[in-house]
């Protein structure tokens, strides 16, 4: 088994891995393109396909693309319609770093809603301008002002709960220890 190396995160709109596909017809390599929707039962197909995007350089990018274009139809990235079902699923938690780097450096990426806050939280913590968030995540300056309040709250509200937590800890020894005192 070969690993691949990480798929460097599509811009949006980016198809040029497109070029690069396996799966590409050319005289050289002729291609049929219904092997890639196949019938459940069609297992010979099924295989076939798989075995060609088992050698693909842009099988990652293709199932990225899959994902985030919502396509459920066919065999994509080297998976059927119902493996990638769970990844359909849980997509709007997916949280990638490389992602969340590659939009910090001012590339426009697909994100969910998890890498978008994972950016929000860099940015601030980085001292970016609400401004330049903005262009980043294509937004308003006032919804990147208010993401950025967003964020503030929730490193307040870790706070007080870190000390509530640990008061709390203080109080229960306290009492743990009068109690074996008047036990005494």
């Amino acid at each position: 088994m070969h690993h691949h190396q990480p798929a460097e995160p599509r811009t949006l709109g980016d198809y040029t891995w497109h070029d690069h596909a396996a799966c590409l017809s050319s005289p050289e390599n002729p291609v049929d393109p219904e092997i890639f929707f196949p019938e459940p039962d069609e297992m010979d197909r099924i295989r076939a396909a798989k075995a060609l995007c088992e050698q693909c350089p842009v099988r990652q990018t293709c199932l990225d693309a899959a994902l985030e274009d919502g396509d459920r139809e066919g065999i994509r990235g080297g998976m059927t319609e119902e493996e990638r079902d769970p990844l359909h699923r849980n997509l709007p938690h997916r949280l990638d770093y490389a992602r969340v780097n590659a939009t910090l450096a001012g590339r426009d990426i697909h994100l969910t809603d998890a890498e978008r806050r994972a950016v929000t939280r860099a940015a601030y913590q980085a001292g970016i301008p609400a401004e330049r968030l903005a262009w980043l995540l294509k937004v308003t300056e006032e919804h990147a002002e208010k993401l950025y309040r967003q964020v503030r709250r929730e490193i307040r509200n870790r706070t007080v709960n870190r000390k509530n937590k640990s008061d709390q800890t203080l109080a229960t020894a306290r009492t743990n220890y009068d109690d074996l005192g008047a036990a005494a």
